[in-house]
Protein backbone atom coordinates (compact mmCIF):
# COMPACT_ATOMS: atom_id res chain seq x y z
CA UNK A 1 0.00 0.00 0.00
CA UNK A 2 1.65 3.52 -0.49
CA UNK A 3 0.47 7.10 0.87
CA UNK A 4 -1.18 9.39 -1.53
CA UNK A 5 1.26 12.35 -1.68
CA UNK A 6 -0.97 14.15 -4.19
CA UNK A 7 -2.23 15.69 -1.27
CA UNK A 8 1.64 17.57 -1.21
CA UNK A 9 1.95 18.73 -4.40
CA UNK A 10 0.22 19.05 -7.78
CA UNK A 11 -2.91 20.48 -8.73
CA UNK A 12 -5.42 20.90 -5.77
CA UNK A 13 -8.76 20.45 -7.68
CA UNK A 14 -7.93 16.97 -9.75
CA UNK A 15 -6.35 15.32 -6.39
CA UNK A 16 -9.23 16.70 -4.12
CA UNK A 17 -11.93 15.28 -6.75
CA UNK A 18 -9.89 12.22 -7.17
CA UNK A 19 -10.60 11.52 -3.19
CA UNK A 20 -13.75 13.02 -2.31
CA UNK A 21 -15.40 11.14 -4.89
CA UNK A 22 -15.14 7.45 -3.77
CA UNK A 23 -15.54 8.88 -0.40
CA UNK A 24 -19.06 10.22 -1.43
CA UNK A 25 -19.63 6.90 -3.68
CA UNK A 26 -18.66 4.69 0.12
CA UNK A 27 -21.05 7.10 2.15
CA UNK A 28 -24.10 6.40 -0.26
CA UNK A 29 -23.55 2.58 -0.03
CA UNK A 30 -23.10 3.14 3.72
CA UNK A 31 -26.86 5.11 3.75
CA UNK A 32 -28.27 2.61 1.26
CA UNK A 33 -27.99 -0.23 4.77
CA UNK A 34 -30.77 2.41 6.30
CA UNK A 35 -32.30 3.43 3.49
CA UNK A 36 -32.78 -0.28 2.03
CA UNK A 37 -34.35 -1.19 5.27
CA UNK A 38 -37.01 1.03 4.95
CA UNK A 39 -37.54 0.81 1.35
CA UNK A 40 -37.87 -3.30 2.12
CA UNK A 41 -40.21 -3.23 4.67
CA UNK A 42 -42.23 -0.44 2.69
CA UNK A 43 -42.83 -2.99 0.15
CA UNK A 44 -42.83 -6.07 1.87
CA UNK A 45 -44.18 -5.17 5.63
CA UNK A 46 -46.39 -2.61 7.78
CA UNK A 47 -46.50 0.77 8.00
CA UNK A 48 -45.58 -0.13 11.45
CA UNK A 49 -42.04 -1.58 10.34
CA UNK A 50 -41.87 1.76 8.38
CA UNK A 51 -42.04 3.77 11.50
CA UNK A 52 -39.77 0.87 13.77
CA UNK A 53 -37.06 1.55 11.36
CA UNK A 54 -37.56 4.67 10.72
CA UNK A 55 -36.86 5.19 14.68
CA UNK A 56 -34.55 2.77 15.02
CA UNK A 57 -32.38 3.36 12.64
CA UNK A 58 -32.12 7.29 13.50
CA UNK A 59 -31.05 5.75 17.00
CA UNK A 60 -28.26 4.29 15.38
CA UNK A 61 -27.11 7.28 14.14
CA UNK A 62 -26.54 8.52 17.00
CA UNK A 63 -23.84 5.88 17.54
CA UNK A 64 -22.69 6.39 14.06
CA UNK A 65 -22.21 10.20 14.41
CA UNK A 66 -20.27 9.26 17.61
CA UNK A 67 -18.14 7.18 15.95
CA UNK A 68 -17.41 8.39 12.84
CA UNK A 69 -16.38 12.05 14.80
CA UNK A 70 -13.95 10.47 17.07
CA UNK A 71 -12.01 8.50 14.21
CA UNK A 72 -11.42 11.82 13.07
CA UNK A 73 -9.14 11.69 15.61
CA UNK A 74 -7.76 8.94 13.82
CA UNK A 75 -7.60 10.88 10.38
CA UNK A 76 -6.10 13.59 11.83
CA UNK A 77 -3.43 12.87 14.08
CA UNK A 78 -2.47 10.13 11.09
CA UNK A 79 -2.02 13.06 8.28
CA UNK A 80 -0.03 15.02 10.34
CA UNK A 81 2.43 12.72 11.09
CA UNK A 82 2.31 11.67 7.11
CA UNK A 83 2.90 15.20 6.43
CA UNK A 84 5.96 15.33 8.96
CA UNK A 85 7.04 12.09 7.32
CA UNK A 86 7.57 10.60 10.52
CA UNK A 87 6.65 6.76 10.25
CA UNK A 88 6.86 5.96 13.82
CA UNK A 89 4.49 8.55 15.28
CA UNK A 90 1.25 7.10 11.84
CA UNK A 91 2.40 3.70 13.31
CA UNK A 92 1.56 4.54 16.54
CA UNK A 93 -1.45 6.69 15.98
CA UNK A 94 -3.06 3.41 13.95
CA UNK A 95 -2.01 1.04 16.99
CA UNK A 96 -3.39 2.85 19.47
CA UNK A 97 -6.51 3.65 17.82
CA UNK A 98 -6.93 0.00 17.49
CA UNK A 99 -6.67 -0.23 21.22
CA UNK A 100 -9.18 2.91 21.83
CA UNK A 101 -11.88 1.68 19.27
CA UNK A 102 -11.84 -2.14 20.68
CA UNK A 103 -13.06 -1.22 24.22
CA UNK A 104 -15.27 1.22 22.94
CA UNK A 105 -17.44 -1.20 20.44
CA UNK A 106 -17.68 -3.71 22.93
CA UNK A 107 -18.95 -1.21 25.35
CA UNK A 108 -21.52 0.57 22.78
CA UNK A 109 -22.73 -2.84 22.04
CA UNK A 110 -23.13 -4.02 25.04
CA UNK A 111 -25.26 -1.01 25.73
CA UNK A 112 -27.66 -0.95 23.21
CA UNK A 113 -28.44 -3.97 24.04
CA UNK A 114 -29.69 -3.96 27.13
CA UNK A 115 -31.14 -0.15 26.15
CA UNK A 116 -33.15 -0.86 23.62
CA UNK A 117 -36.75 -1.07 25.15
CA UNK A 118 -35.57 2.30 27.09
CA UNK A 119 -34.67 3.90 24.37
CA UNK A 120 -38.11 3.28 22.33
CA UNK A 121 -39.74 4.41 24.94
CA UNK A 122 -37.78 7.52 25.28
CA UNK A 123 -38.09 8.17 21.61
CA UNK A 124 -41.78 7.95 21.92
CA UNK A 125 -42.35 5.14 19.24
CA UNK A 126 -46.07 5.26 18.40
CA UNK A 127 -47.96 1.90 20.23
CA UNK A 128 -48.40 0.17 17.45
CA UNK A 129 -44.89 -0.10 16.60
CA UNK A 130 -43.15 -0.43 19.66
CA UNK A 131 -41.83 -3.75 19.66
CA UNK A 132 -40.55 -3.91 16.24
CA UNK A 133 -38.93 -0.71 17.24
CA UNK A 134 -37.20 -2.35 20.05
CA UNK A 135 -36.17 -5.51 18.16
CA UNK A 136 -34.46 -3.37 15.39
CA UNK A 137 -32.20 -1.44 18.27
CA UNK A 138 -31.61 -4.45 19.94
CA UNK A 139 -30.46 -6.63 17.10
CA UNK A 140 -28.35 -3.73 15.14
CA UNK A 141 -27.10 -2.26 18.70
CA UNK A 142 -25.67 -5.72 19.08
CA UNK A 143 -23.77 -4.89 15.79
CA UNK A 144 -22.10 -1.76 17.04
CA UNK A 145 -18.67 -3.57 17.32
CA UNK A 146 -18.51 -3.75 13.43
CA UNK A 147 -19.81 -0.02 13.29
CA UNK A 148 -17.02 0.90 15.57
CA UNK A 149 -14.39 -1.27 13.14
CA UNK A 150 -15.11 -0.47 9.89
CA UNK A 151 -15.23 3.69 10.89
CA UNK A 152 -11.62 3.10 12.22
CA UNK A 153 -10.46 1.18 9.06
CA UNK A 154 -12.13 4.10 7.25
CA UNK A 155 -10.43 6.63 9.29
CA UNK A 156 -7.02 5.02 8.77
CA UNK A 157 -7.59 4.57 4.94
CA UNK A 158 -8.48 8.03 4.69
CA UNK A 159 -5.74 9.29 7.02
CA UNK A 160 -3.25 7.44 4.04
CA UNK A 161 -5.18 9.16 1.59
CA UNK A 162 -6.75 6.40 0.26
CA UNK A 163 -10.36 6.62 -0.19
CA UNK A 164 -11.10 3.58 -2.69
CA UNK A 165 -10.23 0.52 -0.60
CA UNK A 166 -13.29 1.76 1.78
CA UNK A 167 -15.64 2.14 -1.70
CA UNK A 168 -14.63 -1.56 -2.03
CA UNK A 169 -15.72 -3.06 1.32
CA UNK A 170 -19.05 -1.13 1.56
CA UNK A 171 -19.83 -2.28 -1.65
CA UNK A 172 -19.85 -5.64 -1.34
CA UNK A 173 -21.87 -5.38 2.26
CA UNK A 174 -24.22 -3.10 0.40
CA UNK A 175 -25.14 -6.05 -1.92
CA UNK A 176 -25.45 -8.62 0.92
CA UNK A 177 -27.80 -6.17 3.23
CA UNK A 178 -30.10 -5.60 -0.08
CA UNK A 179 -29.96 -9.70 -0.76
CA UNK A 180 -30.88 -10.39 2.90
CA UNK A 181 -33.42 -7.57 3.46
CA UNK A 182 -35.41 -9.08 0.41
CA UNK A 183 -34.86 -12.78 2.05
CA UNK A 184 -35.77 -12.17 5.62
CA UNK A 185 -38.53 -9.08 4.87
CA UNK A 186 -40.62 -10.89 1.90
CA UNK A 187 -39.80 -14.53 1.96
CA UNK A 188 -39.57 -14.68 6.05
CA UNK A 189 -41.96 -12.41 6.75
CA UNK A 190 -39.69 -10.87 9.57
CA UNK A 191 -40.23 -7.12 9.29
CA UNK A 192 -37.81 -4.67 10.84
CA UNK A 193 -36.29 -7.61 12.98
CA UNK A 194 -35.19 -8.75 9.39
CA UNK A 195 -34.14 -5.52 8.59
CA UNK A 196 -31.99 -5.25 11.36
CA UNK A 197 -30.08 -8.73 11.01
CA UNK A 198 -29.06 -8.15 7.29
CA UNK A 199 -27.64 -4.74 8.34
CA UNK A 200 -25.58 -6.35 10.74
CA UNK A 201 -24.56 -9.09 8.77
CA UNK A 202 -23.70 -6.68 6.08
CA UNK A 203 -21.30 -4.21 8.48
CA UNK A 204 -19.76 -7.75 9.42
CA UNK A 205 -18.84 -8.84 5.94
CA UNK A 206 -17.25 -5.36 4.87
CA UNK A 207 -14.92 -5.41 8.16
CA UNK A 208 -13.82 -8.85 7.36
CA UNK A 209 -12.86 -7.78 3.80
CA UNK A 210 -10.76 -4.83 4.90
CA UNK A 211 -8.84 -6.81 7.65
CA UNK A 212 -8.02 -9.54 5.30
CA UNK A 213 -7.13 -6.66 2.42
CA UNK A 214 -4.67 -5.04 4.87
CA UNK A 215 -3.04 -8.24 6.32
CA UNK A 216 -2.42 -8.79 2.39
CA UNK A 217 -1.26 -5.16 1.09
CA UNK A 218 0.54 -4.50 4.26
CA UNK A 219 0.70 -0.75 5.56
CA UNK A 220 3.28 1.85 3.64
CA UNK A 221 5.23 2.00 7.23
CA UNK A 222 6.52 -0.62 9.53
CA UNK A 223 3.85 -1.95 11.60
CA UNK A 224 4.23 -4.25 14.44
CA UNK A 225 2.64 -6.13 17.46
CA UNK A 226 4.78 -3.35 19.55
CA UNK A 227 2.39 -0.22 18.25
CA UNK A 228 -0.44 -2.03 19.16
CA UNK A 229 0.35 -0.92 22.70
CA UNK A 230 -1.86 2.06 23.94
CA UNK A 231 0.62 5.07 23.87
CA UNK A 232 -0.48 8.24 26.47
CA UNK A 233 0.72 10.32 24.82
CA UNK A 234 -0.96 9.05 21.18
CA UNK A 235 -4.15 7.96 22.74
CA UNK A 236 -4.34 11.75 24.28
CA UNK A 237 -4.00 13.21 20.50
CA UNK A 238 -6.59 10.76 19.19
CA UNK A 239 -8.98 11.79 21.82
CA UNK A 240 -8.51 15.30 22.16
CA UNK A 241 -8.80 15.76 18.41
CA UNK A 242 -11.99 13.61 17.91
CA UNK A 243 -13.79 13.79 20.98
CA UNK A 244 -14.83 17.36 20.34
CA UNK A 245 -16.06 15.90 16.95
CA UNK A 246 -17.51 13.17 18.65
CA UNK A 247 -19.63 14.63 21.06
CA UNK A 248 -20.59 17.40 18.29
CA UNK A 249 -21.74 14.85 15.72
CA UNK A 250 -23.50 12.63 18.70
CA UNK A 251 -25.76 15.44 20.22
CA UNK A 252 -26.28 16.51 15.92
CA UNK A 253 -28.30 13.06 15.74
CA UNK A 254 -29.90 13.57 19.17
CA UNK A 255 -31.34 16.36 17.99
CA UNK A 256 -32.79 14.67 15.21
CA UNK A 257 -33.93 12.28 17.64
CA UNK A 258 -35.55 14.81 19.59
CA UNK A 259 -37.58 16.08 16.67
CA UNK A 260 -38.62 12.91 15.57
CA UNK A 261 -40.01 12.54 19.15
CA UNK A 262 -42.34 15.52 18.68
CA UNK A 263 -43.21 14.34 15.47
CA UNK A 264 -44.60 10.99 16.77
CA UNK A 265 -46.73 12.84 18.67
CA UNK A 266 -48.55 13.64 15.78
CA UNK A 267 -49.30 10.11 14.97
CA UNK A 268 -47.96 6.95 13.02
CA UNK A 269 -48.22 8.83 9.44
CA UNK A 270 -46.52 12.05 10.52
CA UNK A 271 -43.73 9.53 11.99
CA UNK A 272 -43.27 7.34 8.73
CA UNK A 273 -43.37 10.26 6.67
CA UNK A 274 -40.43 12.10 8.48
CA UNK A 275 -39.03 8.88 8.74
CA UNK A 276 -38.85 8.85 4.65
CA UNK A 277 -37.86 11.87 4.73
CA UNK A 278 -35.02 11.70 7.25
CA UNK A 279 -33.36 8.91 5.00
CA UNK A 280 -33.54 11.16 2.07
CA UNK A 281 -32.07 14.04 4.17
CA UNK A 282 -29.33 11.93 4.99
CA UNK A 283 -27.95 11.17 1.08
CA UNK A 284 -28.48 14.65 0.02
CA UNK A 285 -26.28 15.54 3.60
CA UNK A 286 -23.49 13.30 2.13
CA UNK A 287 -22.34 16.22 -0.70
CA UNK A 288 -20.99 18.37 2.90
CA UNK A 289 -19.84 15.40 4.96
CA UNK A 290 -18.02 13.71 2.43
CA UNK A 291 -16.57 17.09 1.24
CA UNK A 292 -15.60 18.08 5.03
CA UNK A 293 -13.96 14.71 5.23
CA UNK A 294 -11.97 14.72 2.31
CA UNK A 295 -11.18 18.49 3.11
CA UNK A 296 -9.80 17.10 6.57
CA UNK A 297 -7.29 14.66 5.42
CA UNK A 298 -6.13 17.03 2.78
CA UNK A 299 -5.52 19.82 5.03
CA UNK A 300 -4.24 17.43 7.99
CA UNK A 301 -1.22 15.98 5.39
CA UNK A 302 -0.96 19.90 4.40
CA UNK A 303 -0.69 21.24 8.00
CA UNK A 304 1.80 18.50 9.29
CA UNK A 305 3.84 19.61 6.31
CA UNK A 306 3.65 23.19 6.98
CA UNK A 307 1.86 24.17 3.86
CA UNK A 308 -0.93 26.67 5.45
CA UNK A 309 -1.76 28.39 2.30
CA UNK A 310 -2.38 25.41 0.55
CA UNK A 311 -4.16 23.89 2.89
CA UNK A 312 -6.44 27.02 2.66
CA UNK A 313 -6.57 26.82 -1.63
CA UNK A 314 -7.97 22.96 -0.80
CA UNK A 315 -10.55 24.42 1.67
CA UNK A 316 -12.14 27.29 -1.12
CA UNK A 317 -11.79 24.76 -3.70
CA UNK A 318 -14.11 22.01 -2.57
CA UNK A 319 -16.65 24.59 -1.07
CA UNK A 320 -16.91 25.80 -4.62
CA UNK A 321 -17.59 22.58 -6.40
CA UNK A 322 -19.49 21.65 -2.71
CA UNK A 323 -21.86 24.44 -3.07
CA UNK A 324 -22.61 23.42 -7.20
CA UNK A 325 -23.18 19.74 -6.27
CA UNK A 326 -25.36 20.30 -3.02
CA UNK A 327 -27.45 22.95 -4.38
CA UNK A 328 -28.43 20.86 -7.35
CA UNK A 329 -29.02 17.90 -5.18
CA UNK A 330 -31.27 20.15 -2.25
CA UNK A 331 -33.05 21.93 -5.35
CA UNK A 332 -34.40 18.90 -6.54
CA UNK A 333 -35.40 17.48 -3.12
CA UNK A 334 -36.96 20.76 -2.43
CA UNK A 335 -39.27 20.46 -5.44
CA UNK A 336 -39.81 16.93 -6.49
CA UNK A 337 -39.59 15.72 -2.49
CA UNK A 338 -42.86 13.32 -3.06
CA UNK A 339 -41.25 11.60 -6.24
CA UNK A 340 -38.21 10.64 -3.74
CA UNK A 341 -40.61 9.85 -1.22
CA UNK A 342 -42.55 6.84 -3.27
CA UNK A 343 -39.13 5.57 -3.55
CA UNK A 344 -39.90 4.09 0.12
CA UNK A 345 -43.91 3.37 -0.37
CA UNK A 346 -45.14 0.46 -1.76
CA UNK A 347 -48.63 1.60 -3.05
CA UNK A 348 -48.49 5.78 -3.08
CA UNK A 349 -52.61 5.36 -4.22
CA UNK A 350 -53.50 4.11 -1.03
CA UNK A 351 -54.99 6.65 1.63
CA UNK A 352 -52.49 6.63 4.29
CA UNK A 353 -49.61 5.88 1.64
CA UNK A 354 -50.34 9.23 0.35
CA UNK A 355 -50.22 10.98 3.17
CA UNK A 356 -46.99 9.70 4.35
CA UNK A 357 -45.89 10.72 0.92
CA UNK A 358 -47.05 14.24 1.38
CA UNK A 359 -45.30 14.34 5.47
CA UNK A 360 -42.43 13.39 4.05
CA UNK A 361 -42.52 16.10 0.95
CA UNK A 362 -43.66 18.71 3.22
CA UNK A 363 -41.04 18.37 6.17
CA UNK A 364 -38.25 17.78 2.90
CA UNK A 365 -39.01 21.07 1.58
CA UNK A 366 -37.16 22.24 4.63
CA UNK A 367 -34.17 20.32 5.44
CA UNK A 368 -33.05 20.65 1.70
CA UNK A 369 -32.54 24.04 2.70
CA UNK A 370 -30.36 22.69 5.63
CA UNK A 371 -28.52 20.63 3.39
CA UNK A 372 -27.52 23.55 0.63
CA UNK A 373 -26.62 25.77 3.50
CA UNK A 374 -24.03 22.67 5.10
CA UNK A 375 -22.59 22.18 1.84
CA UNK A 376 -20.85 25.40 2.37
CA UNK A 377 -20.35 25.71 5.97
CA UNK A 378 -18.90 21.80 6.48
CA UNK A 379 -16.10 22.79 3.95
CA UNK A 380 -15.14 25.45 7.05
CA UNK A 381 -15.39 23.12 9.88
CA UNK A 382 -13.61 20.38 7.39
CA UNK A 383 -10.39 22.78 7.37
CA UNK A 384 -10.85 23.57 10.96
CA UNK A 385 -10.59 19.49 12.21
CA UNK A 386 -7.68 19.63 9.55
CA UNK A 387 -6.01 22.13 10.93
CA UNK A 388 -6.82 20.54 14.45
CA UNK A 389 -9.42 23.27 15.79
CA UNK A 390 -11.57 20.70 16.88
CA UNK A 391 -13.10 22.09 19.86
CA UNK A 392 -14.27 25.15 18.07
CA UNK A 393 -16.00 22.60 15.52
CA UNK A 394 -17.70 21.44 18.63
CA UNK A 395 -18.27 24.52 20.50
CA UNK A 396 -20.13 25.81 17.64
CA UNK A 397 -22.48 22.58 16.80
CA UNK A 398 -23.91 22.72 20.42
CA UNK A 399 -24.79 25.83 20.19
CA UNK A 400 -26.50 25.68 16.89
CA UNK A 401 -27.96 22.28 18.35
CA UNK A 402 -29.22 24.23 22.03
CA UNK A 403 -29.68 27.56 21.30
CA UNK A 404 -31.04 27.28 18.45
CA UNK A 405 -32.19 23.78 16.54
CA UNK A 406 -34.02 22.52 19.41
CA UNK A 407 -35.58 25.30 20.92
CA UNK A 408 -37.56 26.02 17.35
CA UNK A 409 -38.36 22.74 17.01
CA UNK A 410 -40.18 23.00 20.60
CA UNK A 411 -41.99 25.99 19.51
CA UNK A 412 -43.31 24.88 16.08
CA UNK A 413 -43.94 21.17 17.22
CA UNK A 414 -46.21 22.69 20.51
CA UNK A 415 -47.97 25.30 18.08
CA UNK A 416 -51.96 25.01 18.09
CA UNK A 417 -51.79 23.52 14.38
CA UNK A 418 -47.92 22.37 14.48
CA UNK A 419 -46.80 22.02 10.47
CA UNK A 420 -43.84 19.58 9.64
CA UNK A 421 -42.57 22.52 7.11
CA UNK A 422 -42.07 24.50 10.58
CA UNK A 423 -40.69 21.65 12.58
CA UNK A 424 -37.91 21.34 10.04
CA UNK A 425 -36.81 24.75 9.83
CA UNK A 426 -35.66 24.26 13.18
CA UNK A 427 -32.41 22.46 11.13
CA UNK A 428 -32.22 25.17 8.57
CA UNK A 429 -32.30 28.08 11.54
CA UNK A 430 -28.99 25.51 12.98
CA UNK A 431 -27.03 25.22 9.89
CA UNK A 432 -27.71 29.16 9.05
CA UNK A 433 -25.93 29.50 12.17
CA UNK A 434 -23.09 27.49 12.13
CA UNK A 435 -22.46 28.98 8.48
CA UNK A 436 -22.57 32.26 9.87
CA UNK A 437 -19.99 31.13 12.97
CA UNK A 438 -17.39 29.65 11.02
CA UNK A 439 -17.23 32.71 8.88
CA UNK A 440 -16.72 34.94 11.85
CA UNK A 441 -13.98 32.90 13.30
CA UNK A 442 -12.39 31.97 9.88
CA UNK A 443 -11.99 36.07 9.23
CA UNK A 444 -10.60 37.02 13.15
CA UNK A 445 -8.38 34.22 13.31
CA UNK A 446 -6.60 34.76 9.69
CA UNK A 447 -6.24 38.60 10.78
CA UNK A 448 -4.35 37.49 13.97
CA UNK A 449 -2.53 34.38 12.95
CA UNK A 450 -1.26 34.58 9.17
CA UNK A 451 -0.73 30.74 8.85
CA UNK A 452 -4.21 30.07 10.13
Amino acid sequence: MKIQNSFLEGPILPSLLKFSLPILLALILQALYGAVDLWAVGEFATTADISAVATGSQTMQIIIGMVTGLSMGTTVLLGHSIGRGDDEGAARAIGTSIRIFVVLGIVLSAAMIFAAGPIATLMNAPESAYEQTVDYIRICGGGTIFIVAYNLVSAVFRGLGDSRSPLIFVSVACVVNVGGDIILIDFFHMGAAGAAIATVAAQAISVALSVVFIKRRGLPFPFGREHLSLERKTAGGVIRLGSPIAIQDMCNEVSYLIIIGIVNALGVIASAGVGIAEKLVIFILLIPISYMQSISAFVAQNAGAGKYDRARRAMWTGMGTAAVLGGIIAGFAFFRGDILSMLFINDASAADSAEVVAASAEFLKATSIECFILSVAYCFTGYFNGIGRTTFVMVQGLCAIFLVKIPYAWFAGTREEPQLFQIGMSTVWAALFTLVVCVIYYVFRRGRDKKF
